[in-house]
């Protein structure tokens, strides 16, 4: 096994192979600057394995560099004290972090920042074009990248990473499609490398920690960059430690796939061992991705998988029968417009601070759907005795009728997860017998009515129906109105559409539906979960002296 091995980046010890992705959270203050919130959900990764801790991208000015709200930010030398809370949390439990830099270029989110967007060249970013950069704001960025990573080393962060993937300003100066100019910063590839290299050069000239550059291996986007133009860019750039090949630009899956795609997505296209040492992101799900991984790079990164399971790399070393898995399915990690991080099959996200408090009794729960095997692993995780009641001969409920193949075969390891975690813990499962006495019934909130045989022109985003689409789909022609995919993101609505297209699957804006139903916020695994968790919590609520 290689991932249980230290690694060096530069001249620093990892303790592991295994890295946090950066990943946006919007858990920092409107300001810029950490809280505990924050700090306890990279303390949560810091406690549960993880070598290095890379930060969310950090904004390097206040003035047009912002990506999202509630941003991580690095500009000014007063957050340095708050800052440094990081990587003391951090370096508790063994885990060393790096702060990754990022200014969003044309990007920009143009409500939250003084200025509006600017980029290397003034060219379509998805319906906005943002201002061209003149050479005096090229100068101003380089000195932003340099400022953050002395506020990174002041703040005692053990490095910085250059975010330099994504469709951000450095990618941007990187990119053929998005930088055309014809000065000395684009033209050729050597000019489309000058911004990105005098930067690392600043840093260098200033801290003396590693320093690293997350690159896009390749660009999804029609007429993008492939994996050798990514390779050449890494291995052409002087002056770091490592390269961090993520994907991407602005059309999906980028980094994140959803399971549609194959598994280890970006490492299948890595044409070769870098000559530098590497770190690569990308559905890394479970041990044998990562391993194999490690064959070829020196690090791997696990954003998702993190979500899922702080406890990812410890898992993934000791006990991987117990890992919580990421389904990838693209829901709550993805809503971040106005959000902070969420995950479907992980409601403690973001909730890092709180803590579950022990009692001792016994308690019954009725149902093995998610929602009462979730219930049954957090009472017996604060400490209760739990017998679990279903009358099936199987737990599961309702993710045992999923129709969907790449469904199917993304959600069924949740399942392993909980025979094995209950078994673990010592709840005892009962199936194949009728309860009716006292306890608690986890039965499902809610069940969507089916869609009708003789409905052939319909409109639903319930993700059950997505199956029964592709289903129905093979022995009738069928219509479905596009705010059926509503609720998914855009990674996993564009693979879903080609394989319901290819089946012969109509979209329409407007019809005169046979049937429809559009919910707002449908009940899924997510909310199934957090059911669970809530009726065990109200339930020792009431019977609290029982408990004791």
């Amino acid at each position: 096994m290689r991932s249980n091995q230290p690694g060096y980046i530069g001249n620093l010890e990892i303790r592991n192979r295994i890295a946090m992705a950066p990943m946006i959270s919007n858990l920092a203050n409107p300001d810029g600057s950490t809280n505990e919130r924050h700090i306890s959900y990279l303390e949560a990764r810091a406690k549960g394995g993880a070598g290095l801790l890379i930060t969310e991208y950090t904004y390097v000015n206040e003035t047009n560099a912002r990506g999202s709200r509630n941003e991580l930010g690095a500009f000014t030398s007063t957050q340095i004290p708050k800052l440094r809370r990081i990587p003391e949390t951090a370096h508790r439990y063994g885990a060393k972090v790096f702060m990754q830099l990022v200014h969003a270029g044309g990007k920009a989110l143009q409500e939250e920042n003084m200025r509006k967007p600017m980029a290397p060249s003034s060219v379509d970013y998805m319906g906005r074009v943002p201002a061209e950069m003149s050479e005096s704001d090229i100068e101003d960025i380089l000195h932003d990248f340099e400022n953050a990573a002395k506020i990174a080393s002041h703040a005692k962060f053990d490095g910085v990473e250059i975010h330099g993937a994504h469709g951000y300003l450095i990618h941007e100066f990187i990119s053929p499609s998005l930088n055309v100019r014809q000065d000395r910063y684009g033209g050729s590839f050597e000019k489309r490398l000058a911004v990105p290299q005098r930067i690392i050069e600043a840093i260098r000239a200033t801290t003396d920690f590693p320093v690293g550059i997350r690159l896009s291996l390749y660009e999804d986007d029609p007429g993008g960059f492939d994996p050798s133009y990514g390779l050449k860019v890494a291995e052409s750039l002087h002056g770091i430690d490592y390269v961090h090949f993520s994907a991407g630009n602005f059309n999906p899956p980028g980094s994140s796939a959803s399971f549609y795609s194959p598994e280890a997505h970006i490492f299948s296209r890595l044409p070769r061992k870098p000559a530098i040492t590497t770190m690569i992101v990308g559905s890394m799900l479970n041990a044998v991705s990562v391993e194999r991984a490690l064959e070829v790079c020196e690090f791997v990164s696990v954003g998702r998988g993190m979500l899922a399971d702080p406890a990812f790399a410890s898992k993934i070393i000791s006990s991987p029968q117990v890992l919580r898995p990421c389904i990838r399915c693209n829901q709550a990690c993805r809503d971040l417009s106005y959000g902070e991080v969420r995950c479907t099959v992980n409601p403690s996200v973001g909730f890092e601070y709180r803590h579950t408090e022990r009692y001792s009794g016994d308690i019954a729960i009725i149902g093995g759907g998610v929602q009462g095997l979730e219930a049954a692993l957090f009472a017996a995780k604060s400490g209760l005795r739990v017998k679990l009641y279903d009358s099936s001969d199987s737990i599961g409920g309702q993710l045992n009728t999923i129709k969907d193949e790449y469904k199917k075969l993304a959600f069924m390891p949740l399942l392993s997860y909980y025979r094995n975690a209950l078994e673990k813990i010592g709840v005892d499962v009962e199936l194949g017998s009728k309860y009716n006495g006292q306890g608690i019934y986890c039965l499902p909130l809610i069940k969507y009515p089916g869609i009708p045989d003789n409905a052939n022109i319909v409109e639903s985003n319930i993700y059950a129906h997505h199956d029964d689409f592709l289903s129905i789909a093979d022995t009738r022609k069928l219509t479905i109105g596009s705010r059926s995919l509503s609720s998914l993101d855009r990674a996993r609505k564009k693979e879903y559409m080609r394989i319901a297209v290819s089946k012969g699957i109509e979209f329409v804006e407007q019809a005169d539906f046979s049937f429809s139903l559009i919910v707002k916020d449908q009940y899924d695994i997510g909310q199934a979960m957090e059911a669970g968790r809530t009726k065990i919590s109200m339930y020792i609520a009431e019977h609290r002296s029982d408990f004791l």
